[in-house]
Protein backbone atom coordinates (compact mmCIF):
# COMPACT_ATOMS: atom_id res chain seq x y z
CA UNK A 1 0.00 0.00 0.00
CA UNK A 2 3.14 2.37 0.57
CA UNK A 3 4.37 1.78 -2.70
CA UNK A 4 0.96 2.39 -3.92
CA UNK A 5 0.40 5.67 -2.71
CA UNK A 6 2.98 7.01 -4.30
CA UNK A 7 1.25 6.64 -7.75
CA UNK A 8 -2.30 7.82 -6.95
CA UNK A 9 -2.42 11.47 -8.30
CA UNK A 10 -3.20 13.03 -4.08
CA UNK A 11 -1.32 16.58 -3.58
CA UNK A 12 -0.41 14.82 -0.32
CA UNK A 13 0.55 11.26 1.25
CA UNK A 14 0.57 10.79 4.91
CA UNK A 15 2.17 8.01 5.65
CA UNK A 16 -0.12 6.70 9.11
CA UNK A 17 1.69 5.74 12.63
CA UNK A 18 -1.73 6.40 14.37
CA UNK A 19 -5.12 4.79 14.03
CA UNK A 20 -3.99 2.74 11.06
CA UNK A 21 -1.15 0.78 13.51
CA UNK A 22 -2.61 -1.69 15.97
CA UNK A 23 -0.56 -1.08 18.80
CA UNK A 24 1.37 -4.08 18.91
CA UNK A 25 2.85 -3.04 15.94
CA UNK A 26 3.87 0.50 16.62
CA UNK A 27 7.58 0.41 17.09
CA UNK A 28 8.32 -2.05 13.35
CA UNK A 29 5.95 0.11 11.97
CA UNK A 30 8.33 2.47 12.24
CA UNK A 31 10.91 1.44 10.36
CA UNK A 32 8.75 0.34 7.55
CA UNK A 33 7.79 3.94 7.03
CA UNK A 34 11.42 5.36 6.96
CA UNK A 35 12.19 2.55 4.21
CA UNK A 36 9.17 3.99 2.54
CA UNK A 37 10.50 7.44 2.49
CA UNK A 38 13.98 6.84 1.73
CA UNK A 39 12.87 4.43 -1.26
CA UNK A 40 9.93 5.35 -2.97
CA UNK A 41 9.59 7.75 -5.63
CA UNK A 42 7.33 10.34 -4.27
CA UNK A 43 7.23 12.80 -7.31
CA UNK A 44 5.83 16.22 -6.19
CA UNK A 45 3.50 14.92 -3.28
CA UNK A 46 3.92 16.60 -0.25
CA UNK A 47 5.34 14.10 2.31
CA UNK A 48 3.81 13.30 5.67
CA UNK A 49 3.89 10.94 8.99
CA UNK A 50 1.00 11.14 11.57
CA UNK A 51 2.96 10.26 14.64
CA UNK A 52 0.85 9.22 17.52
CA UNK A 53 -0.85 12.02 20.24
CA UNK A 54 1.35 13.25 22.97
CA UNK A 55 -1.26 11.22 25.11
CA UNK A 56 0.17 7.74 23.83
CA UNK A 57 3.50 6.53 25.09
CA UNK A 58 4.68 6.52 21.34
CA UNK A 59 5.09 9.78 20.31
CA UNK A 60 8.40 10.85 21.67
CA UNK A 61 10.29 8.00 20.30
CA UNK A 62 8.28 8.29 16.41
CA UNK A 63 9.24 11.52 16.02
CA UNK A 64 13.17 11.05 16.88
CA UNK A 65 13.14 7.85 14.84
CA UNK A 66 11.41 8.61 11.60
CA UNK A 67 13.01 12.42 11.27
CA UNK A 68 16.52 11.20 12.42
CA UNK A 69 16.54 8.01 9.52
CA UNK A 70 14.38 9.85 7.25
CA UNK A 71 15.89 11.34 4.18
CA UNK A 72 15.23 15.20 3.31
CA UNK A 73 12.34 14.27 1.31
CA UNK A 74 10.41 14.23 4.40
CA UNK A 75 8.02 17.16 4.56
CA UNK A 76 6.03 17.28 7.44
CA UNK A 77 4.80 15.53 10.55
CA UNK A 78 1.23 15.64 11.72
CA UNK A 79 0.00 15.29 15.04
CA UNK A 80 -3.85 14.05 16.10
CA UNK A 81 -5.71 15.14 18.67
CA UNK A 82 -4.57 18.72 19.48
CA UNK A 83 -5.97 20.11 22.29
CA UNK A 84 -3.49 22.86 23.85
CA UNK A 85 -0.74 25.12 21.62
CA UNK A 86 1.30 23.74 23.99
CA UNK A 87 0.90 19.99 21.95
CA UNK A 88 2.11 22.00 18.68
CA UNK A 89 5.05 23.85 20.98
CA UNK A 90 6.61 20.85 22.28
CA UNK A 91 6.37 19.13 18.83
CA UNK A 92 8.56 22.24 17.50
CA UNK A 93 10.72 22.19 20.19
CA UNK A 94 11.66 18.14 19.70
CA UNK A 95 11.87 18.58 15.79
CA UNK A 96 14.11 21.58 16.98
CA UNK A 97 16.71 19.77 18.58
CA UNK A 98 16.54 16.89 16.14
CA UNK A 99 17.20 19.03 12.83
CA UNK A 100 20.26 20.51 14.71
CA UNK A 101 21.78 17.05 15.80
CA UNK A 102 21.41 15.42 12.69
CA UNK A 103 21.88 18.71 10.46
CA UNK A 104 18.83 18.31 8.13
CA UNK A 105 19.29 20.57 5.48
CA UNK A 106 15.19 21.54 5.79
CA UNK A 107 12.88 22.16 8.52
CA UNK A 108 10.28 19.75 9.09
CA UNK A 109 6.81 21.51 8.82
CA UNK A 110 3.68 20.10 11.00
CA UNK A 111 0.19 19.71 10.31
CA UNK A 112 -2.41 19.84 13.28
CA UNK A 113 -5.65 17.82 13.51
CA UNK A 114 -8.66 18.78 15.32
CA UNK A 115 -10.37 16.14 16.53
CA UNK A 116 -12.09 16.37 20.07
CA UNK A 117 -14.15 19.51 21.53
CA UNK A 118 -11.01 20.90 23.92
CA UNK A 119 -9.20 21.56 20.70
CA UNK A 120 -12.04 23.12 18.70
CA UNK A 121 -12.29 25.73 22.08
CA UNK A 122 -8.77 26.08 21.79
CA UNK A 123 -8.53 25.85 18.07
CA UNK A 124 -7.14 30.08 17.46
CA UNK A 125 -4.64 29.46 19.71
CA UNK A 126 -3.74 26.34 18.34
CA UNK A 127 -3.12 27.63 14.05
CA UNK A 128 -1.18 30.30 16.07
CA UNK A 129 1.19 28.27 17.63
CA UNK A 130 4.35 27.51 15.89
CA UNK A 131 5.85 28.67 12.57
CA UNK A 132 6.09 25.06 11.26
CA UNK A 133 2.41 25.18 11.47
CA UNK A 134 1.03 24.67 7.96
CA UNK A 135 -2.34 22.92 7.79
CA UNK A 136 -4.69 22.85 10.29
CA UNK A 137 -7.43 19.32 9.86
CA UNK A 138 -11.16 18.64 10.71
CA UNK A 139 -11.22 14.56 12.19
CA UNK A 140 -14.71 13.69 11.99
CA UNK A 141 -14.68 10.57 13.42
CA UNK A 142 -12.93 10.94 17.24
CA UNK A 143 -14.40 14.43 17.12
CA UNK A 144 -18.09 12.76 17.05
CA UNK A 145 -16.85 10.74 19.64
CA UNK A 146 -15.41 13.55 22.04
CA UNK A 147 -18.66 15.27 21.72
CA UNK A 148 -20.81 12.14 22.18
CA UNK A 149 -22.94 12.19 18.89
CA UNK A 150 -25.24 9.15 18.45
CA UNK A 151 -23.53 8.09 15.36
CA UNK A 152 -21.13 5.08 13.89
CA UNK A 153 -19.79 6.57 11.39
CA UNK A 154 -18.06 9.65 11.29
CA UNK A 155 -17.31 12.70 8.10
CA UNK A 156 -20.63 11.43 6.99
CA UNK A 157 -23.79 12.88 6.34
CA UNK A 158 -26.66 12.45 9.08
CA UNK A 159 -29.86 12.03 7.42
CA UNK A 160 -31.84 12.88 10.81
CA UNK A 161 -30.04 16.00 11.43
CA UNK A 162 -31.81 18.63 9.31
CA UNK A 163 -29.04 20.64 8.18
CA UNK A 164 -25.32 19.49 8.18
CA UNK A 165 -24.39 18.54 12.05
CA UNK A 166 -20.57 19.61 11.38
CA UNK A 167 -21.33 23.17 9.63
CA UNK A 168 -20.05 25.06 12.96
CA UNK A 169 -17.27 22.72 13.34
CA UNK A 170 -15.97 23.66 9.54
CA UNK A 171 -16.77 27.17 10.23
CA UNK A 172 -14.74 27.96 13.06
CA UNK A 173 -11.27 25.81 12.20
CA UNK A 174 -11.51 27.29 8.76
CA UNK A 175 -11.26 31.20 10.14
CA UNK A 176 -8.84 29.95 12.70
CA UNK A 177 -6.91 28.19 10.14
CA UNK A 178 -7.72 31.42 7.66
CA UNK A 179 -6.85 34.11 10.07
CA UNK A 180 -3.16 32.36 10.39
CA UNK A 181 -2.96 32.08 6.79
CA UNK A 182 -2.52 27.76 7.42
CA UNK A 183 -4.16 25.28 4.96
CA UNK A 184 -7.27 24.12 6.13
CA UNK A 185 -8.45 20.32 5.21
CA UNK A 186 -11.48 18.17 5.80
CA UNK A 187 -10.98 14.69 7.12
CA UNK A 188 -12.17 11.29 5.46
CA UNK A 189 -15.35 9.82 4.26
CA UNK A 190 -16.00 6.48 5.37
CA UNK A 191 -18.09 4.91 3.15
CA UNK A 192 -15.40 4.11 0.46
CA UNK A 193 -17.55 3.08 -1.56
CA UNK A 194 -20.11 4.95 -1.94
CA UNK A 195 -18.48 8.08 -4.43
CA UNK A 196 -21.61 9.62 -5.33
CA UNK A 197 -22.58 10.59 -1.35
CA UNK A 198 -18.73 11.81 -1.17
CA UNK A 199 -18.68 14.19 -3.66
CA UNK A 200 -21.79 15.87 -2.16
CA UNK A 201 -20.34 15.91 1.77
CA UNK A 202 -16.49 17.40 -0.22
CA UNK A 203 -18.74 20.16 -1.78
CA UNK A 204 -19.81 21.49 1.41
CA UNK A 205 -16.35 22.24 3.21
CA UNK A 206 -15.11 23.32 -0.59
CA UNK A 207 -18.21 25.63 -0.77
CA UNK A 208 -17.03 27.09 2.36
CA UNK A 209 -13.57 27.54 1.02
CA UNK A 210 -11.97 24.49 2.44
CA UNK A 211 -8.31 23.80 0.52
CA UNK A 212 -8.95 19.69 -0.01
CA UNK A 213 -10.12 16.85 1.61
CA UNK A 214 -8.15 13.39 2.73
CA UNK A 215 -8.81 10.44 0.93
CA UNK A 216 -8.75 6.95 2.68
CA UNK A 217 -9.49 4.82 -0.91
CA UNK A 218 -7.48 5.24 -4.43
CA UNK A 219 -11.11 5.58 -5.62
CA UNK A 220 -11.55 8.91 -3.47
CA UNK A 221 -8.42 10.60 -4.90
CA UNK A 222 -10.38 11.53 -8.44
CA UNK A 223 -13.58 12.67 -6.96
CA UNK A 224 -11.68 14.89 -4.15
CA UNK A 225 -9.49 16.50 -6.79
CA UNK A 226 -12.40 16.84 -9.53
CA UNK A 227 -14.74 19.00 -6.41
CA UNK A 228 -11.61 21.20 -5.19
CA UNK A 229 -10.28 22.11 -8.96
CA UNK A 230 -12.01 24.53 -10.59
CA UNK A 231 -14.22 23.56 -13.60
CA UNK A 232 -12.88 25.08 -16.87
CA UNK A 233 -15.43 27.93 -17.25
CA UNK A 234 -14.80 29.03 -13.79
CA UNK A 235 -10.67 29.20 -14.63
CA UNK A 236 -11.61 31.04 -18.05
CA UNK A 237 -13.71 33.51 -16.31
CA UNK A 238 -11.76 34.09 -13.92
CA UNK A 239 -8.53 35.40 -16.00
CA UNK A 240 -11.28 36.88 -17.89
CA UNK A 241 -12.15 39.24 -14.77
CA UNK A 242 -8.89 39.52 -13.61
CA UNK A 243 -7.70 41.25 -17.54
CA UNK A 244 -10.87 43.23 -17.73
CA UNK A 245 -9.98 44.54 -13.96
CA UNK A 246 -6.36 45.20 -15.20
CA UNK A 247 -7.67 47.55 -18.21
CA UNK A 248 -10.05 49.60 -16.12
CA UNK A 249 -7.61 50.48 -13.32
CA UNK A 250 -4.52 50.69 -15.50
CA UNK A 251 -5.73 52.23 -18.90
CA UNK A 252 -6.80 55.57 -20.08
CA UNK A 253 -5.74 59.30 -19.10
CA UNK A 254 -5.89 60.67 -15.09
CA UNK A 255 -9.50 60.65 -14.13
CA UNK A 256 -10.38 57.68 -16.75
CA UNK A 257 -9.06 54.87 -14.68
CA UNK A 258 -11.88 52.81 -12.65
CA UNK A 259 -11.46 50.80 -9.78
CA UNK A 260 -15.04 49.56 -10.61
CA UNK A 261 -16.30 48.34 -14.14
CA UNK A 262 -19.34 46.03 -15.61
CA UNK A 263 -17.95 42.61 -16.49
CA UNK A 264 -21.19 41.45 -18.75
CA UNK A 265 -24.17 41.77 -16.18
CA UNK A 266 -22.46 42.31 -13.06
CA UNK A 267 -20.06 45.06 -11.23
CA UNK A 268 -16.33 43.78 -10.67
CA UNK A 269 -13.78 45.78 -8.04
CA UNK A 270 -10.67 44.96 -5.98
CA UNK A 271 -12.78 42.42 -4.01
CA UNK A 272 -13.64 40.69 -7.30
CA UNK A 273 -9.84 40.49 -8.15
CA UNK A 274 -9.07 38.66 -4.74
CA UNK A 275 -11.46 36.39 -5.29
CA UNK A 276 -10.62 35.58 -9.17
CA UNK A 277 -7.01 35.46 -8.17
CA UNK A 278 -7.98 32.04 -5.74
CA UNK A 279 -9.70 30.64 -8.47
CA UNK A 280 -6.71 31.12 -10.77
CA UNK A 281 -4.05 30.41 -8.29
CA UNK A 282 -5.68 27.03 -7.74
CA UNK A 283 -6.47 25.83 -11.35
CA UNK A 284 -2.79 26.86 -12.19
CA UNK A 285 -1.59 24.78 -9.48
CA UNK A 286 -3.69 21.81 -10.90
CA UNK A 287 -2.61 22.06 -14.01
CA UNK A 288 -4.95 23.98 -16.12
CA UNK A 289 -4.53 26.69 -18.99
CA UNK A 290 -6.87 28.61 -20.66
CA UNK A 291 -8.91 27.50 -22.78
CA UNK A 292 -8.12 27.70 -26.48
CA UNK A 293 -9.34 30.29 -28.68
Amino acid sequence: MLAKAAGLGADMVFLDLEDAVAPLEKEAARDTIVEAINTHDWGDAVLCVRVNAWDTEWTYRDVVHVVENASERLDELMLPKVEYASDVRALDLLLTQIEKVTRRQSTVGIEAQIETARGLINVEEICAASPRLETIIFGPADFAASTEMPVLTGGVQIPEYPGDHFHYVFSKILMAGRATGLQVIDGPFLKIKELDALRDYAMRTRILGYDGKWALHPDQVAVINEVFTPTQEQFDTALDILEAYEKATTEGAVGERKGAVMFGDEMIDEASRKMAIKFVSRGERAGMARSAG
